[in-house]
């Protein structure tokens, strides 16, 4: 007796093989072997998750807010998560690429610039390249 799988599909075990019988049509099922988990190594999963393991069990830089976003989506499906948790996305996003950070330091020293230009601010003397004056 051989095993249901689906509806009009059952497995058939012949000579050690499992096949998969559809529509009399033998195809071979190939079992998925994790090659990394058997052999104990871990080459890429960390980059996968990084809620995962990770080298030297050191937590990821953004780990909390990975967190936040998966449970936030976990079980509601990917067009209500992509509406309902689309804050904790942009804060991972956020610390993962740190764009907005990057914009607002551009925009502090173009205005840096712009008053130093302009004579209302003058740079402390560590900032103007000349060398320490203090003992």
């Amino acid at each position: 007796m051989s095993p249901s799988t689906a509806e009009g599909e059952r497995l058939v075990e012949d000579e050690g093989d499992v096949y998969n019988d559809v529509d009399s049509c033998k195809t071979r099922i190939m079992p998925f072997v994790d090659v990394q988990s058997r052999l104990g190594i871990s080459v890429d999963r960390w980059l996968l998750v990084q809620s995962g393991p990770q080298p030297n069990k050191r937590a990821a830089r953004c780990h909390a807010f990975e967190k936040e976003w998966i449970e936030c989506a976990h079980g509601i499906g990917q067009t209500r998560a992509k509406k309902e948790c689309q804050l904790e996305f942009e804060d991972f996003y956020e610390c993962m690429h740190r764009q907005k950070t990057h914009e607002r330091l551009y925009a502090i020293r173009k205005q840096r610039d712009k008053m130093v230009k302009e004579g209302t601010y003058t740079p402390p003397p560590c900032h103007s390249g000349k060398s320490d004056q203090s003992p």
